[in-house]
């Protein structure tokens, strides 16, 4: 990555703040430590972000209520750093649009690596050269323009549902497994955690539904994984 890598941390816990500034430093990123959800928006308004950590314990807004209001925002990752580790806290964050939940107490290395594999994503997918173009069945996806629409219909996806539908486009009649999708598209080992896949899967459909009324784009292959609709 040539440009400057701008990271937003928002944590109202000045030590833990802290200390994820220092692992980001030490990456080579430039940190910005926001203290409030308020403080966060603020920032977050000014100029354009390569990722927001963010907790969810946050004064002013909560830092839900703060990914609610950046809902929509396809230019920046963001991972949720909480001490709030139920499966439901976590199914719902990534429903509203986070990539990644780390549960507190943290282990540094394991934050550094995370930070690294999100930022290579997103390179891939804002910086890519190789033009490409993918249709099927009323689906058209621009690589190059980072453009999707359904029946002519413009959607806004993350990053992840981007390269999920990518992925599926690729090869329409391949039956892709959860370990296929995780491993192809987070570029991680995949340890049978459904969860993360079950939930950007569940939010890509619900987008391509309300963008095309009553059109099926992708089915559900009972007991193996997922496939693009005939």
């Amino acid at each position: 990555m040539n440009n400057p890598i701008h990271i937003l941390v928002a944590e109202d816990d000045s030590d833990i703040n802290r200390l994820l500034c220092n692992i980001i430093k030490k990456s080579g990123y430039i940190p910005q430590p926001a203290y409030s959800g308020t403080e966060a928006l603020l920032y977050l308004e000014q100029r354009q972000w390569s990722m927001l950590l963010l907790d969810l314990m946050l004064p002013g807004m909560s830092g839900e209520e703060l990914l609610e209001r950046i809902a929509g925002r396809d230019d920046m990752s963001v991972i949720i750093i909480s001490a709030k580790g139920e499966p439901q806290t976590k199914v719902s964050a990534l429903r509203a649009g986070a990539d990644d939940f780390i549960t507190k107490p943290f282990d540094v290395e394991e934050v550094s690596a995370r930070i690294d594999s999100h930022l290579r994503l997103y390179s891939r997918i804002t910086q890519s050269a190789l033009p490409n173009l993918l249709q099927h069945q009323g689906l058209v996806l621009h690589r190059d323009a980072m453009s999707v629409t359904a029946n002519g219909a413009e959607l806004t996806l993350t990053a992840l549902e981007f390269e999920i539908l990518s992925l599926l486009l690729s090869a329409p009649k391949k039956v892709f497994t959860k370990a296929n999708l995780y491993e192809r598209v987070w570029h991680e080992p995949y340890y049978g955690d459904d969860n993360t896949v079950n939930v950007h899967m569940s939010n890509l459909r619900s987008k391509l539904i309300k963008a095309a009324p009553g059109s099926e784009f992708i089915e559900t292959v009972w007991g193996i994984g997922y496939r693009l609709k005939p």
